[in-house]
């Protein structure tokens, strides 16, 4: 009778690991570049051309004095960093059934202003109905729009390496990433940011969609569903959120965007607080 044998499944070694191990400290350039040899998900068999494509596609690296590798975004304060604020249209939500951004909107902002903007339609063969009702946008209005490849080859241009904020930020990242990745054009690498998830732990609101916030916040931004419009009225939201910051306990933009993440809700404070005082009543009730 043969013996089973144990099957152990070793575990994957991605570049999120070492930008995991960035969050806590520098790494030497050499030893960064055996750990991109190590890593699975590469593009480059050659590590130094896999460095370079991970700052192009807007990964903020950077060397310090020692020839050691150390995160942009952990060492800059939040006044200093330019987050490039975005939106977007479609006409579906799956890239692999043949849909594709319509319009892209995005803004840049830095310690209170808007420095700069992008906005552009793009041409599309069809748009349903119902996201013509949406967004306003119709086929005609398409007609004479750039390429997709052409735009997006200028947003990315233009993003740079600036934190990528949006309000839901895993549909418009992940979008406008698998639209570059659909031309060749590399892949968002970029920190990213939820200004909803800031929303909720910095503006009490009952609920967190960018139209309920405009009308809360007096946001004086028309056109909603219209994606620079959308990305200029996201922008006074993140503004709004930043009001609400400890300063001294989120002290760079690595910390920001960790307790956008893991900072307690509003509304779960809320919540607790409800609940330790309904104990607190019953507590008094019983004596």
């Amino acid at each position: 009778m043969k013996s089973k044998r144990r099957i152990i499944i070793k575990p994957t070694f991605k570049i999120s690991n070492i930008v995991d191990r960035l969050l806590k400290e520098s790494i030497d350039y050499d030893e960064f570049l055996s750990l991109l040899e190590k890593a699975n998900d590469t593009f480059f068999d050659n590590p130094e051309l896999e460095f370079e494509l991970l700052i192009s596609n807007g990964l903020p690296l950077e060397f310090d004095n020692n020839n050691n590798i150390f995160l942009k975004t952990k060492e800059a304060s939040i006044e200093e960093q330019c987050f490039c604020i975005v939106d977007i249209e479609t006409n579906g939500s799956s890239i692999k059934k043949g849909h594709q951004i319509i319009e892209i909107g995005a803004v840049k902002y830095r310690n209170g202003e808007i420095i700069d903007s992008f906005e552009s339609l793009v041409y599309a063969k069809e748009i349903p109905e119902y996201i013509q009702e949406v967004t306003n946008i119709k086929p005609i209005m398409l007609e004479d729009a750039p390429i997709l490849e052409s735009v997006l080859k200028e947003f990315k241009l233009f993003l740079e390496d600036d934190v990528f904020i949006a309000h839901d930020i895993k549909f418009d990242y992940n979008y406008i990433s698998d639209s570059l990745e659909k031309y060749d054009l590399g892949k968002l690498e970029n920190r990213k940011l939820c200004s909803i998830d800031l929303a909720k732990r910095t503006i009490d609101s009952p609920r967190y969609g960018l139209g309920f916030l405009k009308e809360e916040l007096e946001i004086q931004v028309d056109n909603h569903h219209r994606a620079y419009f959308d990305a200029l009225a996201t922008a006074h939201v993140f503004s709004e959120s930043l009001k609400a910051i400890d300063n001294e306990k989120v002290t760079n933009v690595e910390k920001l965007i960790s307790f956008s993440k893991s900072s307690k809700t509003i509304a779960s404070i809320k919540e607790k607080k409800l609940k330790e005082e309904a104990l607190k009543s019953k507590e008094k009730e019983v004596k």
